[in-house]
């Protein structure tokens, strides 16, 4: 199974156990991915500051530390994970499955940054780096220097305003999943452009970003 998660991140473990313990929360059992976490926290600021560094060589590096840290906190973490759609992989104590755990942002978060260490003890610093790049590719991309990276939701408002265009609606559609492991399913209407798109996650907040998101790919693309 995890042959997917494998494929989706673009490295193949030559260690299976390093993957197995990365994938592994301390509810489960021991060894866990604790250690593993902090060795990938600290290859991640490494390579985003090298790739901060490398794009934007007019930057200040107070500015250079807060793209950096907007990079690397929970919630763009959790939105990687969502992507490669990482719970569906985790080995949680019973405690934490029942109360959602393979959806929880913390969780998430912290398991992507052992996947990160995992993989630079499993075939190095480059291949982990290369990694890591590939999936930060349209965060990096989307930036603009001079400007707050803000989230979807917060942009798509801009946009609307900027052209005097009535705000998006958001609604919930529905809901999925037991009560300890809901996923929501959200709408983002524009009316006035005849737009309308969902979003799908594990809190009405995640899911009214996934649904801007996308409502504002579909801006862009008109």
């Amino acid at each position: 199974m995890t042959h997917r998660l494998e494929k989706a991140m673009g490295h193949t473990f030559s260690d299976a156990s390093l993957l197995h313990t990365a994938l592994t929360h301390r509810s489960h059992s021991a060894p866990h991915n604790e250690r593993l976490e902090f060795l990938g926290d600290s290859i991640l600021n490494g390579v985003i500051s090298r790739q901060l560094f490398s794009r934007f060589p007019e930057l200040p590096e107070g500015d250079l530390s807060r793209l950096r840290a907007n990079l690397v906190r929970q919630d763009s973490l959790h939105q990687l994970a969502l992507s490669l759609a990482l719970g569906k992989f985790l080995r949680l104590g019973e405690g934490e499955l029942k109360s959602g755990g393979s959806q929880r942002p913390s969780i998430l978060a912290d398991v992507l940054e052992a996947l990160f260490g995992a993989i630079w003890l499993d075939a190095g610093y480059d291949i982990a780096s290369a990694v890591i790049v590939r999936l930060y590719d349209k965060m990096l991309d989307a930036i603009v220097p001079g400007k707050t990276m803000k989230d979807a939701k917060t942009r798509l408002q801009e946009y609307l305003q900027g052209r005097r265009l009535p705000l998006p609606l958001y609604v919930l559609i529905g809901t999925e999943g037991e009560s300890h492991a809901q996923q929501f399913r959200i709408a983002c209407q524009i009316d006035s452009l005849q737009i309308q798109t969902e979003g799908k996650g594990a809190s009405r907040r995640a899911a009214e970003q996934i649904a801007a998101e996308r409502a504002l790919e579909r801006l862009i693309e008109s």
